[in-house]
């Protein structure tokens, strides 16, 4: 389900009573492939209850170019949330996720396998709070931009 934050905090809350784990990754999924596929399948293989949290259009534009995204924010969305590894998506508006994981709190936070541990954003609130924080195996030859090259090339 697409999500406010204050939604996925009360969520959190109730999976914690639970004794669920939450598993929490973020990222841009503009034009979703295999690699975007495999990632998230893995993360939610971590835990009970994935969230994604994809960065809005205006975040994208600062992070990747004028000409990003390709998708806008509630098609990506949209796309994530009808994948059956994706329990909850979060639009974020900053460049990293940085407040929502304060908020939130994963058990796992998890990156791809391209962000070292220690460059993932958030990692010092989920170790400080006991949980793991995991990047996973990169999967060669699949990326956003990979795509966008190929299609540059076919003009």
């Amino acid at each position: 389900m697409i999500r406010s934050l204050n939604d996925i905090i009360k969520l959190r809350e109730k999976i914690r009573i639970e004794n669920r784990k939450v598993v929490f990754t973020n990222g841009c999924f503009d034009i979703i492939h295999k690699g975007h596929v495999t990632y998230l399948n893995e993360a939610k293989s971590l835990g009970d209850h994935l969230i994604v949290g994809i960065n809005s259009d205006d975040s994208v534009k600062r992070l990747k170019g004028k000409d990003r995204p390709v998708n806008n924010e509630y098609d990506r969305a949209f796309v994530l949330d009808n994948l059956k590894s994706v329990d909850d998506v979060l639009i974020f508006n900053e460049d990293t996720p940085y407040h929502i994981i304060k908020e939130i709190i994963p058990d796992l936070l998890v990156k791809g396998g391209d962000w070292k541990e220690e460059d993932i954003v958030g990692s010092d609130i989920v170790k400080k709070n006991g949980g793991k924080v995991i990047s996973l195996q990169f999967v060669n030859d699949y990326s956003t931009t990979n795509i966008l090259e190929k299609i540059e090339k076919l003009r």
